[in-house]
This record gives C-alpha cells, structure tokens and sequence, in this order.
C-alpha cells in the first residue's frame, strides 16, 4: 500500500502533524493511496478530495502506521484512540476532524 505526503517518518507521522500519537493514514474515496493528513491530501492528488459517504463503514480506509495493518473505517471510528491490532496510540485530537474524511 501507498502512503503519499510529505512524510516525516514510516509511522506516516507528517509535517502537518508530528506528534507521537499521530500514527494513522487515512484513504479517501477518491483515490487508492493513503496520506497521513487531508493536507497532505489536498497538496500531493491532483483532484480535489471526497469523504466516504455514510454506509461505508466496511470499506478499508485507515492504517495504523505503528504496525501498519489497515482497518476499516468503522474499526477506526470505534477504536477508543488506540490501534484494535497492535495497541499504538491514536492522537484523540482526530476526532474533530473526522468530518473531512468520513460523512
């Protein structure tokens, strides 16, 4: 799997948001690559960005970058801030930005 932006590091940590809980990558249903932050997105696709729409909860759309397994957007969305597969912490700050990649 690809993860595009301007990449700090393989956790998928990126200029944008480096913290150390800042380890997912997000696909939108735009496009087949993942990409750390919607501004990584909106700097590196050459087409503007499109949420999932509501009843795609099954579809694969996050990577923990700590063990690198992707989950679904409904594993994501009910993971309580921590990889379900390997435990990493998820920046819970996310959550007020769901709205940019999932309707």
């Amino acid at each position: 799997m690809t993860v595009r932006g301007r990449l700090l590091d393989a956790q998928t940590r990126c200029v944008h948001w480096g913290s150390v809980l800042d380890v997912v990558a997000i696909r939108l249903a735009c496009c087949t690559p993942y990409y750390p932050c919607r501004t990584c997105h909106d700097e590196a696709a050459d087409h503007p960005a499109v949420t999932w729409p509501p009843g795609s909860e099954d579809e694969t759309a996050a990577l923990c970058g700590v063990c690198h397994e992707r989950l679904t957007i409904a594993e994501y969305l009910s993971c309580d801030n921590s990889c379900p597969r390997c435990g990493a912490g998820f920046n819970p700050g996310c959550r007020l930005h769901r709205g940019l990649y999932f309707g």
